[in-house]
């Protein structure tokens, strides 16, 4: 059942800045794959989404990113855009399969000219680049190869982020490896969900160590290659999940439910080591984690900055017939919760972000922290008069902004918020179906038209 939406303010919050630290950043984010377009134009070889966009049923209505936004054709408006939105950065992904067409051999000049000429369009309008280097679209021949179940897969990723950083390492400062590892790992390889479509859980554990490799080896080649003040992290999907009682078979539901969301990225890339829990339960699944001599070091390096999207939490039960997760969470089952929910059907809850943040503060201390997603998909009317009025979605953001100002204000170190996204766009496996924009995309025209929810988040950046 749907809670009734909150009415939205018009005007900002008077509150959040008072909380955020000195140089807090304000920005936008998108990824390659959905909103370039162009995906056969200047040496662009397919990636494992535009193969698994072609297996019928797997995406939403037969779409695919093909054209996408058309950002490729697009880019100076997109980025006069960006600007207009008075952001300081823009936090967007670069496609590997467009710089290294096959991910094996040279880089493609075509591929990199186009993000040289991003990178200068965002610094001539004063917007920084943050650069995602991954974000899901791996070469196919990668994939024919092996994929990440692979380990070669992480050296090719090391090799791959040296050819971007030598084109933009001497005007780009951010530098994010990853978005979202565990989508990439149990999305695409346990569930099936997400290209490359496998269901094979041993795959998605190897995936895991795989990606966090490729992730310590760009970053240790990263810094070594720097010029200039380089600031490395990754990016991933956390929640603050919650169990369902205090008793002791939900309270192990929630332990191994977190395990493989959270805890089997966070300890390694912050403590060094594998959760012992998590590595026993992998065990007895019989999907023993691959890990070499010295990978732990490579992957636990420090970090500048950890990205985090948030965008909601589960409660957990025991329940000796389900199965959450994939295969790994077999006598685990999510209870449904009576809140406001988006047309994704996801829950609408600000305060998981608060917990969130101030858990990281807790368990991870010194690591500074980026809200680098954090949006959501609603039933948008068309534009109207060059206008479209989307309420709920400035709730959401006007809530969640606030969530993170009161965990800054207890402590958490958070040093950007990023909305996503920038604009509607290819939602994956769903479609062009949802909309997650602060600005609207007719996909026959390619007319964009800056929703409400732009104008609100123009507005409460520049009551800075």
């Amino acid at each position: 059942m749907k809670s009734p939406a909150s009415p939205a303010r018009t005007t900002a919050p008077a509150s959040p800045h008072r909380s955020l630290p000195p140089g807090f950043v304000w920005g936008v984010a998108t990824s390659s794959y959905q909103i370039e377009g162009a995906a056969q134009e200047d040496g662009r070889t397919p990636s494992i989404w535009d193969t698994f966009c072609r297996v019928p049923g797997a995406v939403a209505g037969g779409d695919n990113g093909d054209v996408a936004c058309d950002h490729y054709h697009r880019m100076p408006e997109d980025v006069a855009m960006i600007a207009d939105l008075g952001v300081d950065a823009y936090r967007f992904s670069v496609a590997w399969p467009r710089v290294q067409p096959g991910g094996r051999g040279p880089a493609d000049a075509r591929g990199l000219a186009f993000y040289d000429r991003l990178v200068d369009e965002l610094l001539g309008r004063g917007v920084k680049p943050w650069v995602t280097l991954y974000h899901w679209d791996l070469p196919q021949p990668l994939e024919d190869a092996g994929g990440w179940p692979a380990r070669d897969t992480a050296y090719r990723f090391a090799d791959y982020a040296m050819m971007v950083h030598q084109a933009l390492g001497d005007r780009v400062e951010n530098w994010t490896t990853l978005n979202e590892p565990w989508c990439s790992a149990f999305l695409g390889y346990a569930e099936g969900m997400h290209a490359p479509g496998r269901r094979d859980p041993a795959a998605a554990v190897a995936a895991t160590h795989h990606l966090l490799l490729g992730h310590g080896l760009a970053v240790s080649r990263l810094r070594e290659a720097a010029t200039v003040p380089l600031q490395a992290g990754i990016t991933l999907n956390l929640s603050d999940h919650r169990a369902a009682s205090d008793s002791p078979e939900d309270r192990d539901a929630l332990r191994r439910a977190d395990g493989v969301a959270n805890r089997l990225y966070l300890d390694p890339l912050l403590r060094g080591h594998y959760p012992e829990d998590v590595v026993e339960d992998l065990a007895r699944a019989g999907t023993p984690l691959p890990v070499q001599d010295g990978d732990l070091r490579t992957i636990g390096q420090p970090i500048d900055v950890l990205g985090v999207n948030y965008y909601n939490y589960n409660v957990y039960a025991a329940d000796s017939g389900a199965d959450e997760g994939g295969g790994y969470g077999s006598g685990i089952r999510t209870v449904p919760q009576d809140v406001e929910r988006t047309a994704m059907g996801w829950a609408v809850q600000p305060d998981g972000l608060t917990s969130l943040l101030l858990r990281l503060a807790r368990e991870y201390p010194g690591t500074p922290l980026a809200v680098t997603e954090n949006g959501a998909a609603f039933d948008d009317e068309q534009p109207a008069g060059g206008r479209l009025r989307d309420e709920r979605r400035v709730a959401f953001l006007r809530d969640h902004v606030e969530a993170m100002a009161r965990a800054c204000e207890d402590g958490a170190d958070v040093r950007g918020y990023f909305a996503w996204s920038l604009m509607d766009n290819f939602e994956w496996a769903a479609g062009y179906g949802p909309r997650f924009g602060l600005v609207h995309v007719d996909y026959a025209t390619q007319r964009r038209t800056l929703k409400d929810s732009a104008l609100w988040y123009r507005g409460m950046i520049a009551d800075r």
